[in-house]
């Protein structure tokens, strides 16, 4: 059965098949998904997608896809983001960043999104994603690293920063021009170079196991009860999408 996985930064094809046979296509902008949908996999998960350059994976495509029998699963980053906001509908999110954005407990987008390389670099990133700077500070309080003031002044800062410039060398710097100790300091340095938490990543593994279980188990089609709505704004995201798919042989 076919399924298709768009990630990268959060994980590598190479690391992804470890965990899952599929089909591994770079991050997600429009479109990307409801092409992917007309191939008639079985299930498609979401993890990475764009967020500024392009315009991100639209909630009217991964409708679309759910209604043609497709499950659409999300994880880590974009599919967090979009499973939180579809839950109702049936799109299914996995991992604790889908929870926390479920919950309420995180809203803002910037708390996922990271600056990366191109695909010829492997979409290596290239700042540290605001969960990841969250999920950290919070595993080093709890191994008594670093105490609760200077974890949330730490979380501060961060999340005061513009997501494409946070950075752990970065971070640290800045919690010395807020007078942070020295000593406290150093000792988060050594927590992140031994212990860093990359929770993206763990849910983006997450994601990949899920299936591989549900699949195991056997997935039938999905199911939904919505009814689909064809919008202007659905025609116009359908058929730029068409536009760049190849052209079919002639028979």
């Amino acid at each position: 059965m076919k399924v298709v996985i768009f990630a990268g930064p959060t994980l590598s094809a190479e690391e992804g098949r470890r965990e899952l046979d599929a089909v591994y296509l770079p991050p997600a902008a429009q479109g990307d998904l409801y092409r992917a949908a007309l191939g008639k996999p079985v299930a498609i998960g979401l993890i990475d997608g764009y967020f500024e350059r392009v315009p991100s994976v639209s909630h009217k495509e991964i409708l679309w896809a759910m209604k043609q029998g497709v499950h659409v699963f999300g994880a880590a980053s974009m599919g967090a983001l979009r499973a939180a906001e579809l839950t109702a509908f049936g799109m299914e999110g996995v991992g604790a960043i889908y929870e926390a954005f479920a919950s309420g407990a995180l809203e803002d987008d910037d708390e996922v999104a990271v600056v990366h390389a191109e695909a010829e670099q492997g979409y290596r990133p290239l700042s540290e994603a605001m969960v990841n700077i969250r999920a950290t500070l919070q595993a080093a309080e709890r191994a008594g690293v670093l105490g609760p003031e200077v974890r949330r002044t730490l979380e501060q800062l961060a999340k005061g920063q513009f997501h494409a410039d946070r950075s752990w060398p970065g971070l640290l710097k800045r919690g010395r021009e807020a007078g942070l100790g020295e000593a406290a300091l150093e000792a988060c340095r050594r927590f992140v170079a031994e212990s860093r938490v990359d929770q993206k990543r763990l849910d983006g593994l997450s994601l990949l196991r899920t299936l591989r279980a549900r699949l195991e188990a056997g997935l039938p089609p999905k199911q939904t009860r919505y009814a689909f709505a064809h919008t202007d704004s659905w025609e116009h995201i359908r058929q730029k999408a068409e536009a760049l798919l190849p052209p079919r042989s002639e028979e």
